[in-house]
């Protein structure tokens, strides 16, 4: 008998979770696979999951009729964090005669060494590798390489994976938009029905902006979530600030929804959309989370002593992938390796390029700058 392994968050489940499922069944010859939504993943620390039922739930719809594919609660029963070895023991005392495959992706069998008791897990399963994206050597590298380290072969599935993410998914919901391209109808349905990942005030703020605002938009959100998921910070706050950040970019100053607002005195024109930004998210769209709030209100400018959804926000706007700029590429290794480090550099890259250009430079951009110089000096 041969049984297949197939954990995750799936949150959400989306088409390239399913497909790689299907064609593992045919490739390895599966008997059966199981699809086991983990309680909390221990690569994704900070994570904060939907609701167990929920992700069930949708694993459920979205392989209701495979025959051989069934979903398991084990790890979400057991609780605490899930760990691959404990998951293969309990299945082997299920099946003790099975033949067993951990289906992964090229990313994970990169990260395997890093993984709890991997030469365990190798006792009872072999791995069964997806890539995505890779070159056509990748397979003979990567199995000497695993071989040399650990003694045994993975075996390669034919599927190759497309670039959908769940937390790509997570954005688009979150801002009402259409997600059926990326998951089953029914899943898609489930999401809106219950709007598992809506924030408030994220479609309406899309709504007033150009399609090319809105692409950068999501852009942005979809930058913030990937980096919270290794910070401790709330990827819906980020999502929802992220969303929000350029609410007002595309509003004249005598639009009906800035009726009353007032931009601080000295305030320079390519900055006031910020705190424009805040007025219409705290008084058309009702948020009144004053963590999001301060995000959008300082997300051009910076400030003094920001907080981490502060400094994520201003970043994530600054390096997303499609700006360019001197200096961006160094800012996009430095954001992934240290938040703060990340923020100073762009102020020093900021004040010297207004200066440099004869630009004026804003009182608050200067303020954190030398803040942060400061900061970083112990003092």
């Amino acid at each position: 008998m041969r049984i297949g392994i197939f954990g995750g968050s799936f949150d959400p489940i989306h088409n390239e979770h399913i497909s790689l499922a299907k064609q593992a069944v045919d490739d390895l010859g599966l008997d059966k696979l199981w699809v086991i939504p983990a309680a909390n993943p221990p690569h994704k620390p900070w994570r904060v999951l939907t609701s167990d039922e929920h992700r069930l739930g949708l694993c459920r719809l979205a392989f209701a009729g495979e025959e051989k594919i069934a979903v398991s609660d084990y790890e979400i029963l057991a609780g605490g964090t899930s760990y691959t070895y404990l998951t293969l023991r309990h299945f082997k005392e299920l099946y003790p005669t099975a033949e067993f495959y951990l289906l992964v992706g090229t990313d994970m069998l990169r990260n395997f060494p890093l993984w709890k008791d991997p030469e365990e897990i190798l006792e009872n399963c072999t791995l069964a590798v997806c890539a995505r994206a890779e070159d056509e050597d990748w397979a003979s590298r990567e199995q000497t390489e695993f071989f040399n380290r650990f003694g045994r072969n993975f075996v390669v599935l034919s599927y190759e994976g497309k670039d959908v993410s769940s937390t790509k998914i997570r954005v688009l919901a979150g801002a009402g938009l259409d997600i059926t391209a990326y998951t089953d109808k029914n899943c898609a349905a489930y999401i809106e029905q219950n709007r598992l990942y809506k924030v408030k005030g994220g479609a309406e703020s899309l709504s007033l902006q150009k399609p090319t605002r809105q692409a950068h938009t999501l852009r942005v959100a979809r930058l913030a979530a990937e980096r919270a998921a290794s910070l401790p910070i709330s990827e819906r706050k980020a999502v929802q600030a992220c969303l929000l950040h350029d609410c007002a970019k595309n509003l004249r100053l005598d639009d009906p929804l800035l009726k009353g607002f007032v931009a601080p005195k000295d305030c320079p024109p390519a900055v006031v959309h910020q705190y424009a930004g805040e007025y219409v998210a705290r008084t058309a769209f009702g948020v009144d989370d004053e963590e999001v709030l301060s995000a959008v209100a300082c997300h051009t400018s910076g400030k003094e002593n920001m907080s981490l959804l502060d400094k994520l926000v201003f970043l994530s706007d600054l390096v997303e992938e499609e700006r360019t700029y001197p200096g961006v590429e160094r800012l996009r290794q430095l954001f992934w390796q240290d938040i703060d480090e990340c923020l100073l550099q762009s102020l020093k890259d900021t004040v010297g390029y207004l200066k440099k250009s004869g630009q004026p430079v804003y009182e608050k951009t200067l303020a954190a700058l030398k803040y942060y110089e400061k900061e970083q000096k112990g003092e």
